[in-house]
């Protein structure tokens, strides 16, 4: 539009492209903005609301595509505009992903923005002399990154890494702003995150070989034929990151991270293709959930945290499992009574909520009557024993959990980490929990344990099939054994609680063996206890256990005749 044209100069047809351009821009800005509103808890609340603004941000960016020379030329459309469009569809996608679980949509986020990269929407921004759209650019980096973490693409984070730490300082040095050092510990809690993997695995060259720890098709032992186990299914996870000092990103603890890849299937790679300009398009969602349904919740107060265990209860299908992943500091009781129930044990940290100042004040004055505040007890629990219940706590106060008591009959089994590590490996728990390793990746974690850094990937992938033997004879173990508790079995149907059942076994035999553990309290337990005989102290895993430890030229590190080891 030239300086003397006015708007009665401009054709109908174009006027009225531009005011429909402009009302889709208004109403998804608006529907965007709800989402905050949403509660974040709850399967059927938010679906209908999220239907509506895919909706409207779908015609909206079909809308861009067909009209783009009117809305160049008429509206002065500008890239980084185009750019904001694509980052909020982006975001929509992984925030369903967070809803549902559906790691598709990952892919889906992940194609709109890397899309805005390849196609330099942003690239314009800098020379704009207004900080908050910098900021824009800014924020999509780590959105960017935190999607690429979830899909393992690390070689494509350490480049966006790079790129954001370039234009941090940019930004920082154009407009002296006072959010440097938020910015500058973006940047730090990124590159430890990225680093916090004990052991690599290493190509001939050199080259790091990216290993993915979702479940894969055709990785968890079979059942054996004529096998009577539960047919209980995993559909609901409270994943709970509450550790004072341990790597995190974007609300995401390490441990967290890892539980969360733990109960997911490997993704299918169902991404809009980008290869084309104009192809990029949100699509339908899929139509089956693959995965258990989950809550990641960072550092929650008990309030928080359960609220979302009353939803997620509230909410359990029929045969269906609640998980409750616990990785926290351990709270330990101040005051001994005469008698010892459920709230004497201590537990887990919740984090501090400051509106209850009064409550603190009070405890404080009578401390050894009064029971600590911020934190979940094992008797906090129990109302949630009417439903299947399968519970993994991480903390130096696991063993807190040992005294349940199985009121309602339903099944329900805690796995509780180790309280005590030798210092070697307690010098890496910044870098996450050995356990919760073992039960994301045991391989990660048996290398680790043996202090080696560095894996070949020949023999790392050696090492990976004669795991899927041991965890073939472990599963037989256990559903084997005339002396274990039925609730095992009951979980045992499920793929996910199957697998974390085997690892979880195969971690206590390797502690057990390894020479460094050598208090009881370096192991981890279990309620209801597992037959050791029969599972974590059986020769044939303890033989299996050596076999590995040879293969990986670390034998010396493990008790040769298991009587030596007690």
């Amino acid at each position: 539009m030239t300086g003397a044209e006015t708007e009665d100069d401009i054709p109908l047809g174009e006027r009225k492209t531009v005011t429909d351009f402009c009302y889709l821009l208004d109403k998804s800005k608006q529907l965007f903005n709800g989402l905050r509103d949403l509660p974040q808890y709850g399967h059927k609340q938010w679906q209908s609301y999220f239907g509506r603004t895919f909706d409207v941000y779908t015609k909206l960016w079909k809308f861009q595509q067909q009209h783009r020379q009117v809305l160049d030329s008429r509206y002065g459309l500008k890239r980084w505009q185009i750019g904001e469009v694509a980052s909020k569809i982006g975001q929509l996608y992984y925030h369903y992903y967070l809803r549902t679980s559906e790691t598709s949509y990952l892919n889906e986020a992940f194609s709109f923005y890397s899309a805005i990269r390849q196609r330099s929407y942003y690239f314009q921004v800098n020379k704009e002399d207004r900080p908050e759209l910098v900021v824009k650019k800014l924020r999509y980096y780590a959105r960017y990154i935190v999607v690429c973490l979830l899909l393992n693409k690390m070689d494509l984070v350490k480049v966006l890494v790079k790129e954001l730490s370039e234009e941090i300082e940019d930004y920082t040095q154009r407009f002296n702003t006072e959010d440097q050092l938020e910015w500058n510990l973006v940047l730090q809690e990124v590159a430890a995150f990225v680093e916090a993997d004990p052991v690599v695995v290493l190509n001939d060259n050199n080259s790091v070989v990216v290993t993915s720890n979702r479940l894969l098709e055709g990785s968890v032992p079979p059942l054996e034929q004529g096998m009577v186990v539960g047919q209980l299914n995993l559909a609901d996870a409270l994943i709970i990151g509450n550790c004072n000092n341990q790597v995190k990103f974007s609300e995401l603890t390490i441990d967290m991270f890892r539980m969360l890849q733990a109960l997911e299937r490997e993704p299918v790679n169902l991404a809009t293709q980008t290869s084309k300009q104009g192809t990029l398009e949100p699509n339908e969602k899929p139509a089956k959930r693959e995965n258990p349904h989950k809550y990641l919740l960072y550092k929650p107060t008990f309030s928080q945290l359960f609220t979302f265990l009353s939803a997620s209860f509230k909410e359990l299908p029929a045969n269906s499992v609640l998980l409750i992943y616990l990785s926290a500091t351990g709270v330990f009781p101040t005051g001994h009574s005469d008698y010892e129930g459920p709230y004497d044990f201590g537990g887990v940290l919740t984090n501090t909520n400051r509106d209850v100042v009064n409550g603190e004040t009070v405890q404080k004055r009578n401390q050894a009557a009064q029971k600590e505040m911020h934190c979940l007890h094992p008797g906090d629990l129990f109302p949630f024993t009417r439903k299947p219940l399968f519970v993994i706590v991480d903390s130096t106060n696991s063993t807190a959990y040992k005294n349940f008591t199985n009121l309602f009959g339903q099944p329900l089994v805690c796995l509780l980490s180790p309280t005590v590590y030798p210092k070697s490996v307690q010098d890496q728990s910044q870098r996450g929990s050995l356990f919760t390793l073992f039960l994301y990746s045991p391989l990660l974690a048996f290398s680790s344990v043996c202090g080696l850094s560095n894996v070949r990937r020949g023999l790392w992938e050696q090492a990976q099939e004669f795991l899927s033997k041991v965890y073939r004879d472990i599963g037989q173990l256990i559903t084997r054994s005339r002396n274990i508790d039925q609730a095992f079995l009951q979980f045992f149907g499920d793929e996910f609680l199957r697998l974390l059942l085997i690892r979880f076994v195969f971690c206590s035999a390797t502690l057990r063996l390894h020479k460094l553990f050598r208090e009881s309290r370096s192991f981890p337990e279990s309620y209801p206890e597992l037959p050791k005989q029969d599972t974590v102290e059986s020769s044939l895993l303890q033989k299996h256990i050596l076999e590995l430890a040879t293969m990986l030229d670390v034998q010396s590190l493990f008790w040769d005749d298991s009587l030596e080891a007690y």
